[in-house]
Order: structure tokens, then sequence, then C-alpha cells
């Protein structure tokens, strides 16, 4: 008994930690999805476009070779925005301080366009969604940043050009935030979605009263915990958390 005991608690010892992120797929109102829930106050988010010669990272694999080289490893990311073909972002893009891009404040073609669209801003200890003109008049500085659209959920309401009979179905990707930006969760269809499916998953679900769309069927999620890793086409700005390398 004793030497089961020991072995027993050996294998509680051997155990991996519980990761920094927290990935699950679920089931809601007859589609599904894969959920990845951060804790901003804790972890180490940041975004991702360019390596240290200028050149567009493009997939995962190449921001886990660059991470790997300082001792990081990449234990989440996702594409976090609308981009050109040539990569660089349509709307702000703000990565460890340094602007490439300005604010898209005015309506346009595509689903950026589809007004309000938003910033998911990246500050000491928190994350927001912000709206796009209310963050534009709240002076609000961000260490990083990346602009994409439609807004999801905008103070606790679906964006008004919704419908619940839409026709309009492909898998979606987008985050929501908690009203003190400690908590981040990130979320991507695996089926084809409306939007009006895929803002009621943040509002109704998952009760966060902001939430932003990053892109459609170029969506792809980095989830080594519940093994996946999604390769295809080069993607934009990306987001992601790191830590160090055990």
């Amino acid at each position: 008994m004793i030497r089961k005991a020991l072995i027993l608690l050996g294998a509680l010892w051997a155990a991996p930690a519980v990761g920094a992120v927290e990935c699950s797929d679920i089931a809601y109102e007859g589609s599904r999805y894969t959920l990845c829930e951060v804790d901003a106050a804790q972890e180490q988010l940041q975004l991702f476009l360019r390596d240290d010669k200028d050149q567009i990272f493009g997939h995962f694999s190449n921001i886990e070779k660059s991470l790997a080289a300082a001792g990081k490893e990449l234990i989440f990311a996702t594409n976090a925005g609308m981009y050109h073909a040539n990569r660089a972002p349509v709307g702000l893009y703000i990565e460890d301080g340094k602007q490439e891009m300005r604010l898209v404040p005015n309506a346009g073609p595509g689903n950026f366009g589809l007004l309000p669209n938003g910033v998911f801003c990246l500050r000491a200890g928190r994350a927001d969604v912000f709206e796009t003109l209310a963050f534009r008049d709240s002076g609000t500085s961000c260490s990083s940043a990346t602009q994409s659209g439609p807004m999801l959920v905008i103070d606790g309401a679906l964006h008004p050009r919704f419908l619940p009979d839409s026709t309009s179905y492909y898998i979606r990707n987008g985050v929501g935030t908690s009203s003190d930006g400690k908590r981040v969760v990130f979320a991507i269809s695996r089926n084809a979605v409306t939007f009006h499916q895929f803002g009621s998953l943040f509002r109704d679900h998952l009760k966060l009263p902001n939430a932003l769309y990053f892109d459609g069927n170029i969506s792809r999620l980095h989830a080594p915990q519940i093994n996946r890793s999604d390769a295809g086409f080069m993607m934009g700005p990306v987001v992601g958390v790191i830590a160090d390398k055990p």
C-alpha cells in the first residue's frame, strides 16, 4: 500500500502544470467552437507581424523558431486582424510601442469597413476591445494594438447590422474581453456560422460586453495543449501568448 502511495505521489509530482491558456472545444446553439481563455493580468499577450529582419512571420512555425532562439515558447496564437495582399495591416497596428499603420475611422469595403469596427488593445496587465470611435476619442494609449472589424458585441449589444436569418456562413474567429480587462477569450468556429451566431456566443454564452471579429476562412489557431496548430497560406498580424521555455 505504501509503495502504491509513493508511486501515485510521484506521478502527481511529475504531472505537467496546468497551461497558462485554457483551451476547450464546446458546442453552443447547434454550432461547434474552440475557445482559448487567457488571464491578461497574469500571462504575456503579444502581437507578431515581422521578424528582426523585417520579414513577415506569416506562419506559427516561424514565430516559434524566433521565440525559441530567445528561450521562449509560443503556447497559444491566432490570426489577429485583417491585412492587404502583402500582409500589411489594413487598420491600426502597434507592436511594442511602434506604430506601423494608423487608425482607420471611416467606412469602407468588406467586413473591416462594416462599421462599427474596433481595436484590440494590449496594456500592462490587461487587454480590451474598444469600438473604433470610442477608442479614438478616449485617448487610450496601447503598448500593442490591432484594428479589425466588424465589432461583434458593443457594450453588451450585438452589432446592429447582424441578422438572425442571415445566410452568410463562414468559419470565423475573434476575441472578447471583460470590463476589467483581465478575462480574454479567443474563439474560432469549427463549422461555418453567421455573424449573428458568432456574436451571440460572446454575448450570451461567454457573457463578455465587448467582442471583435478577426477574420473568416483564413482563421487559424495554434493551441498545442489540445494538439492543434493549423497550417496554410501566410497570415498577417498574429496574437499569441508566450512563456519562458521550461
